[in-house]
């Protein structure tokens, strides 16, 4: 018997104005990162801020390396010090923004792969979604309420 699985996901599409103020100032500090961003191979350059429930905001970017599967997302990056530095404080929201070097115009840009299932991993952990904030090239904001939206087949247990 053949059956169909459907996966339906959800991102709001939100105007600046719309955002608090912290979740503007997660995009801002991610801007600001993302300019600092080491990309001289793919010359992609990726900022990344997470809040922390305790209110702490941790910011990053991308760190390339000339052995390509050395390199760290900006994504991982402010995950793990972040996480590193506060091991008991669940992640709230990131936020996300990107550009290819040399164009004023930002980048169209998701969470790759391994940041989808690194995010999940710390869902998994603190028992929570982490919200995702996008920065887009029309200057609006895509917001999704957890991993989910971007990663409907996820791994959630090695023993399921």
């Amino acid at each position: 018997m053949r059956k169909r699985i459907e996966q339906t996901v959800c991102l709001m599409e939100l105007d600046l104005s719309e955002l608090s103020s912290v979740e503007n100032t997660l995009i801002e500090k991610a801007k600001e990162l993302m300019e600092k961003a080491y990309a001289p191979y793919s010359e992609f350059f990726v900022g990344a801020s997470v809040l922390l429930e305790n209110g702490e905001i941790f910011s990053a970017n991308n760190q390339e390396n000339v052995s390509f599967p050395v390199g760290v997302c900006a994504e991982r990056a402010a995950l793990a010090y972040a996480i590193g530095n506060f091991p008991d404080q669940a992640p709230v929201k990131i936020a996300i923004v990107a550009k290819k070097q040399g164009l004023d115009r930002l980048a169209n840009v998701t969470p790759c792969g391994s940041c989808r299932q690194t995010i999940n991993e710390y869902e998994l952990k603190f028992k929570k979604p982490v919200e995702i904030l996008i920065l887009t090239p029309e200057n609006t904001v895509l917001k999704a309420e957890g991993i989910e939206n971007f990663l409907p087949f996820r791994f959630k247990d090695l023993n399921d």
